[in-house]
């Protein structure tokens, strides 16, 4: 995306083109639609081949939601938690300092209280306590007289603190779906409390990818059909959980769980709602990111609206942005929403810092050379909150999976992100002899180390990269759905596709290439920092003006070769009145 490096150009990293064969049920499924051949594929490209499941997808449908009983533990969550708010017992809810636990710990906030209950909420702080449920925190909880805990999007490698909540009489009640730790024999290591968690009962639920959000979400719908005494949740409940979807739509986006099935239903009807929010603090929330009175697609979730919410975890306490989806007043709101503006500003300014220092890092010490399959980097003058963004920035760089470490003292806290077909969780557990904590996904993960052992760690990290990366693992892939002409970009097609929406994880934008065009004038390069590429591309007949942000760098190439394929996402321009189709160049390549 352009906004990675704002101010900065991007290396350009050549990249293979993953370009699949016209399927062969493309014509049959277009008819049937009454679709594009092109969107035809791309639904093939998804795996969807059936006219149903195409129609589904297109047209998501509340409906189709997996009823909450089906979610190993939701039931059983939900009778313990409504019959702990009957008996007037203290009730905490700990959730994540990320968007998807905010807006998880949100959502069962406002249930319990429509239930007439009175929740407390916790969110750890992420410099001073790091991730997760920590036997300090139960500790501290209990003495203050917490009663029930319900974990929101972590938990799941809570053993000790389990055993702790146990031994002081807390009633402790996980909802996560994080990848849980395994012993040296393989064997899931689980916490002694109830756990509902979606990837656990050997595939029993048929969404293991619900989010942390969409987890809390369920449970809520079950707490909603307990206290209304049936499947069917009273109208109350039933307003209640439409603002919900809203709140887990952004936690399922905010994640990047896949798109598809269950978390594409959340993420399109959810993106329906929050513009109509009853919740001030949504309202205040979209103001400040420029949405108010537009339909929001994913691109403004993951761009505009999440960093705002995220930043005050990054930079200050996510406690803030809990006070503003669940107890804050419009003007109260108002007030959150410009301090959650301040210090995303004041984040995006310390990640180009880092973010630079980071690159000179890896160049200075040959982290990007063929041979070294990883990298892991450590400083003293980096801030905790940030190095997850920047770890995503190199990996995207570099292709390689990397760790960025935070120094303070004696002790490191880090972030990790990934590429395929290498597991974080996996490669981490490996290398855990060097780390005080980890935990995470295969492809996010976050850890503390002491500082005297990131030596030891770099090695055996970069090591087990060596053993399981082959260098083609290395080679940015860029997966396209089609090759189209000129000619077949109108208004139509733009509109077809973006019945695809809500785009992310698992569901991207759809990618197009084109066989080889014309360089039609003279290429520019435009942007306040001259880092973006405008050119126009033809094939003797039809002509079409594309924009390659951050990659002014190949002005030289194109002028040199007039002569080019690129991949792309077509959009349509308005300027001055006008409308046309144009290409967003995501990749270039010329004739060897």
């Amino acid at each position: 995306m352009q906004m990675a490096f704002q101010g900065r150009e991007k290396n350009r990293v050549p990249k293979d083109w993953l370009i699949p064969p016209p399927h062969p049920l493309r014509d049959e499924l277009a008819t049937a639609l009454r679709i594009s051949p092109v969107v035809a594929q791309v639904l093939l490209n998804r795996g969807i081949e059936d006219a149903e499941t195409a129609r589904q997808f297109l047209r998501p449908a509340a409906s189709d939601l997996i009823p909450p009983e089906r979610l190993p533990g939701a039931t059983e969550a939900a009778e313990r938690i409504a019959a702990a708010v009957r008996d007037g017992r203290r009730i905490v809810l700990f959730g994540d300092y990320d968007v998807d636990g905010i807006t998880g710990v949100s959502i069962l906030w406002h249930c319990l209280r429509l239930a007439g209950g009175d929740p407390a909420f916790y969110i750890p702080h992420r410099l001073e306590e790091g991730y997760g449920i920590s036997p300090e925190a139960i500790t501290s909880l209990a003495d203050e007289g917490a009663q029930v805990i319900v974990s929101v999007d972590c938990g799941v490698t809570a053993i000790e603190p389990a055993r702790i909540a146990r031994e002081r009489g807390v009633e402790l009640i996980i909802t996560d779906h994080h990848a849980p730790h395994r012993g040296a024999n393989g064997a899931l290591e689980l916490p002694d409390a109830l756990l509902v968690h979606p990837g656990l009962s050997e595939g029993s639920y048929p969404n293991p990818n619900l989010s942390g959000a969409g987890v809390a979400l369920k449970v809520a719908w079950a707490i909603a059909q307990n206290l209304s005494g049936a499947k069917k949740v009273s109208e109350e409940y039933r307003a209640f959980l439409i603002d919900a979807m809203g709140l887990a739509a952004l936690g399922t986006i905010a994640d990047i769980v896949p798109l598809l099935g269950e978390n594409r239903i959340i993420a399109h009807h959810g993106l329906l709602g929050l513009p109509q929010s009853r919740l001030a603090g949504v309202r205040a929330l979209i103001a400040s990111a420029g949405l108010a009175g537009k339909a929001l697609d994913g691109y403004d979730i993951g761009f505009k609206i999440a960093p705002r919410l995220n930043a005050i975890g990054r930079m200050g306490h996510a406690q803030l942005a809990v006070e503003l989806l669940t107890r804050a007043d419009e003007a109260e709101a108002m007030k959150i929403a410009a301090n959650l503006e301040q210090q995303n500003k004041a984040r995006q300014t310390l990640e180009r810092k880092i973010a630079g220092e980071a690159e000179e890092m890896v160049q200075a010490q040959g982290q990007d050379a063929d041979s070294v399959r990883a990298i892991v980097l450590a400083s003293h003058g980096w801030h905790a909150g940030v190095i997850g963004i920047v770890a995503s920035r190199m990996t995207e760089m570099f292709g390689k999976p990397t760790v960025m470490i935070a120094l303070e003292n004696e002790t490191g806290q880090g972030s990790a992100r990934s590429v395929r077909n290498f597991a974080l969780n996996e490669a981490l557990a490996d290398c855990g002899q060097f780390l005080i904590t980890y935990g995470g996904h295969a492809m996010a993960a976050g850890l503390r180390i002491k500082a005297e052992r990131v030596d030891e760690f770099r090695t055996a990290f970069q090591n087990r990269a060596g053993q399981l990366l082959t260098s083609n693992d290395l080679v940015p892939k860029l997966r396209v759905d089609d090759v189209v002409s000129l000619d077949r970009l109108n208004e139509s097609l733009v509109k077809e596709l973006k019945q695809l929406a809500p785009f992310g994880a698992g569901n991207p934008a759809a990618r197009l290439a084109t066989d080889w065009l014309d360089v039609f004038g003279d290429p520019r390069t435009v942007g306040s920092a001259g880092t973006h590429l405008q050119m126009q591309l033809t094939d003797g007949r039809t002509r079409c003006k594309g924009i390659a942000f951050g990659q002014a760098k190949a002005s030289g190439q194109l002028a040199d070769h007039r002569r080019c394929r690129v991949v792309f996402e077509p959009v349509i321009n308005e300027w001055n009145g006008r409308r046309s189709v144009e290409m967003q160049v995501l990749d270039i390549k010329f004739p060897e």
